[in-house]
């Protein structure tokens, strides 16, 4: 698929330029594309993977949705 192609592009940029919440981002979008493929179990499992790696901003926009993401997909 295309999109997840690109997803995963994306994610792998943010990895080697080291931006973690541009990976957070990359990894919100592949999760919710996931959820709609029904690969709900590995979209979680990345998700908490990522989210994890956060000690603070909580209250940011992106890791508000990740963790809303996380408990739709838990």
């Amino acid at each position: 698929m295309e999109a997840e192609a690109c997803f995963l592009k994306a994610l792998e940029i943010a990895r080697h330029q080291q931006a973690k919440s541009l990976e957070l981002r990359a990894v919100i979008s592949l999760a919710r594309l996931w959820q709609r493929q029904g690969k709900r179990e590995e979209a979680h499992e990345l998700l908490a993977e990522i989210y994890g790696w956060f000690t603070e901003g909580f209250d940011t926009k992106d890791l508000q949705e990740a963790k809303a993401l996380l408990e739709e997909l838990g």
